[in-house]
């Protein structure tokens, strides 16, 4: 029998950590290694298992969510998929409250700029009525924690801890068994105020999940990607080029350029007299020439000349002339030196 799968992402925030990049386009579809972090999160989901019928909830924000639908509906045609605009910024439950209506069923939610490297085959036969994938890391204090007892359950959750005994970090992706208890518990949280600084946090509702008796346990990754600020998503980029997402051998053919892999260049960019790589992604349509780019991302129809790059974004539609060293300018910009 099939089941239908509800999967929540919230991508309603400003991005403010992303800018200048995303003052023209939300977060999600901010590049790196050649495609947007919404499409490499979308590729996260190849693994759900074919008998669950997937259905998806974005949760959008009125500044600039309206291009989410516009970009999922020409690349992603096929999947079912329903939008929520939070239009206050009241925190992670807040957001998965307003698709109370929604949800129930099997429900699994990830945060937008987080990838990880799982399997989710498993979730057709968990046990536990919930999941939080966790990674273990030498100092959690800047992170959310589980708690975990001997019995590799979990007894609560715990925002940014002082201590680091506990250091299975939350890398904000969790799964549910019955997404209505989750709405339930969000309910008591609101009702019951609690909150910090204004927000409601999703650790405090599951927290009430668990006061109430629900079951958690977590699930350990090796790979947690972050696509939340400007130095995560070049970090990201590193390790993708590094693990199969580049293309530098057909890359190599072209005349006039030397590539140091990894390297992704889009097949329509026209690059020439350069040394691209390492780690650096060129999107489609850019022009590049007379250039040294390492460890940068240029997003599609940006242009460089006779310019030194490293440790560098830039926007769609922007333009760098002259000798710099490293650079972050948002879409249709332009910077000379």
């Amino acid at each position: 029998m099939t089941q239908t799968l509800k999967i929540i992402i919230p991508m309603a925030g400003w991005g403010t950590r992303m800018r200048p990049q995303t003052w023209s386009k939300p977060k999600p579809l901010v590049s790196v290694a050649g495609k947007t972090s919404l499409d490499h999160l979308m590729h996260m989901f190849s693994t759900i298992p074919a008998s669950f019928d997937v259905e998806y909830i974005f949760i959008i924000g009125p500044y600039l969510g309206e291009q989410i639908p516009v970009y999922l509906e020409k690349n992603y045609p096929h999947i079912k998929s329903s939008y929520v605009v939070q239009e206050e910024m009241k925190g992670q439950s807040h957001a998965l409250w307003l698709s109370r209506h929604s949800v129930h069923g099997p429900t699994l939610m990830v945060f937008s700029d987080t990838l990880v490297e799982t399997d989710f085959s498993f979730i057709k036969d968990e046990k536990f009525d919930g999941v939080a994938w966790v990674k273990p890391v030498p100092d959690p204090r800047r992170f959310g924690v589980a708690e975990v007892d001997d019995k590799n359950q979990i007894t609560r959750l715990i925002e940014k801890p002082q201590t680091i005994e506990n250091n299975l970090v939350l890398v904000g992706c969790y799964f549910f068994k019955k997404g209505e208890e989750l709405i339930a518990a969000i309910d008591e949280q609101l009702k019951r105020q609690v909150q910090l600084k204004g927000e409601y946090f999703l650790a405090d509702a599951i927290n009430i999940m668990i006061e109430h008796g629900a079951k958690m346990r977590p699930e350990k990754v090796d790979v947690w990607l972050d696509t939340g600020t400007i130095e995560a998503t070049l970090e990201t980029n590193v390790y993708m080029l590094d693990h199969g997402r580049d293309n530098s051998a057909e890359a190599s053919k072209r005349d006039g350029l030397t590539v140091v892999p990894p390297v992704f260049i889009h097949p329509s960019a026209k690059v020439e007299r350069a040394v691209i790589g390492p780690h650096v992604s060129i999107g489609a349509d850019c022009e590049v020439s007379h250039c040294v780019i390492s460890n940068s991302i240029l997003d599609e129809g940006s242009v460089a000349t006779q310019s030194v790059l490293h440790g560098s974004f830039v926007g769609r539609q922007a333009r760098v002339e002259g000798r710099a060293r490293a650079v972050n300018i948002g879409d249709n910009s332009s910077i000379q030196f």
